[in-house]
């Protein structure tokens, strides 16, 4: 069945075209799934294995674009990466303050998190220039909530918009310690900070108004940096300078990427889903909270640690979903999971209200609007708030012309609803899932019944 329902079209331009068509008959999810390795991990250990001295060894990275351009950035400043692949990957880092002037500009491709983190990074690499740059999306993204504290540590940088976007040029100095308080809830700004102040001398501190996803602050630690942390008050602080040392990086699941399964096992009738090896750090399982507070049946089995991160199986089964509020301090550990949400409240009874999110409108697209759009001309019933949305469930979809807009989670969340909706479904430009899930539309047709 799953070959009549899923096909891709790949058109002159190159683009590729998702068409979804939904049997008269209906159709079900069952399955086992494992979902690429996380991405916010991936990150992290291809940017701490080049700051380290020795060797890194990553399972499980994510083969998407993004970390694809964090390693060809620090490839590019000498470090040595063997072919990224997810079986083992083997980085040969050169310490900190050892990172080399590249010939070239740094492309971060389209990865917010590649540039935010590596602007702290440059910044604190005194006698060096560095330029970098992304695509049209990512040089379209403000950057300002990093530059910020930077410049506050004595950065210099220059760019486009009042140093705010790429291209961006720095000329790393001698920092200072700051305390930073955030005005907003964001693990790549505090990441920033933080690897920006491991080169400096003293304490540099980030306090949030809510806590942000901790993964940074995990790693850094298996690393080798000292970090003092203050649950009660959202801060973290370095003591620079550090040493890092190069370690062991088993890369769960991410949980982001497992959330477009949950949410298909969820509303598609007679379904049941295994998502095997996610992890759940506690950070950043907002999505798993979301989900149980509007009645879905997910259950947590073959709970474990793993390399320092909690992991465990996620059994999803299709259930009645009711509309809920989701807001304030669960923002952040569920940011990313938003699209699929609002997926999600269609098919919920009742009305579902996201407030505090205003930062998904300077994600890779504004993904407030575009959700809100292109389920509306399914037939959802979706206002937009400034900072979220209003969406009353319950009403049924109807296939449709859709778009991507280049945005991963966007072109994810619109095929999962799609398999609900009437008829016959097009979603353009869906190759920006391969951004952060390659085989996604691989994984969905196996598991369509």
């Amino acid at each position: 069945m799953s070959a009549s329902v899923i096909t891709v079209e790949i058109e002159q331009n190159r683009n590729h075209k998702l068409v979804v068509r939904r049997p008269e008959s209906g159709l079900s999810l069952n399955g086992n799934i494992r979902v690429p390795g996380d991405k916010s991990i991936s990150h992290r250990a291809l940017m701490l294995g080049a700051l380290a001295e020795g060797e890194t060894r990553i399972e499980g990275l994510l083969l998407g674009e993004d970390p694809r351009s964090t390693a060809s950035c620090f490839q590019a400043m000498g470090a040595e990466v063997s072919d990224l692949n997810t079986e083992l990957v083997r980085v040969k880092g050169i310490g900190l303050d050892n990172l080399l002037e590249p010939v070239d500009v740094l492309d971060a491709g389209n990865s917010g998190t590649t540039l935010r983190l590596m602007l702290g990074i440059l910044a604190s690499h005194a006698g060096r220039f560095f330029t970098v740059t992304g695509d049209s999306s990512l040089r379209s993204r403000p950057m300002s909530r990093v530059v910020k504290p930077l410049e506050e540590m004595g950065a210099q940088i220059w760019g486009r918009d009042n140093n705010s976007k790429a291209p961006l040029a720095v000329s790393g100095q001698n920092l200072k310690p700051i305390h930073y308080h955030s005005p907003i809830a964001s693990a790549q700004v505090k990441s920033c900070v933080l690897l920006a102040g491991l080169l400096v001398e003293g304490k540099t501190t980030v306090t949030e108004p809510a806590l942000s996803r901790d993964h940074s602050e995990r790693m850094l630690q298996a690393f080798g940096a000292k970090l003092d942390i203050d649950p009660e008050t959202n801060s973290v602080s370095v003591n620079g300078p550090v040493k890092l040392y190069g370690q062991s990086v088993v890369v769960p699941g991410d949980i982001s990427s497992a959330a477009f399964w949950l949410v298909a096992g969820a509303i598609v009738s007679d379904s049941e889903l295994l998502i095997e090896n996610v992890g759940v750090n506690p950070t950043r399982t907002g999505v798993l909270e979301a989900l149980e507070m509007m009645g879905a049946d997910i259950t947590r089995e073959n709970e474990r640690e793993v390399a320092g991160e909690p992991v465990a199986d996620l059994r999803v089964r299709s259930s009645k979903l009711k509309g809920c509020t989701i807001e304030g301090d669960i923002i952040p550990s569920l940011i990313d999971e938003i699209p699929i949400l609002a997926v999600a409240a269609v098919f919920a009874e009742g009305t579902t209200v996201i407030k505090d999110a205003a930062e998904l409108r300077v994600k890779e697209s504004d993904r407030i609007t575009v959700m809100a759009n292109q389920l509306n001309s399914m037939g959802a019933n979706i206002s937009e708030l400034p900072d979220g949305m209003e969406i009353t469930g319950g009403t049924p979809l109807t296939g449709a012309e859709l778009d991507s807009f280049t945005d991963h989670r966007i072109a994810m969340s619109l095929a999962i609803a799609a398999l609900n909706a009437a008829g016959s479904t097009e979603i353009n430009r869906a190759e920006a899932a391969s951004v952060s899930y390659p085989d996604f539309f691989d994984t969905l047709k196996s598991i369509i019944k």
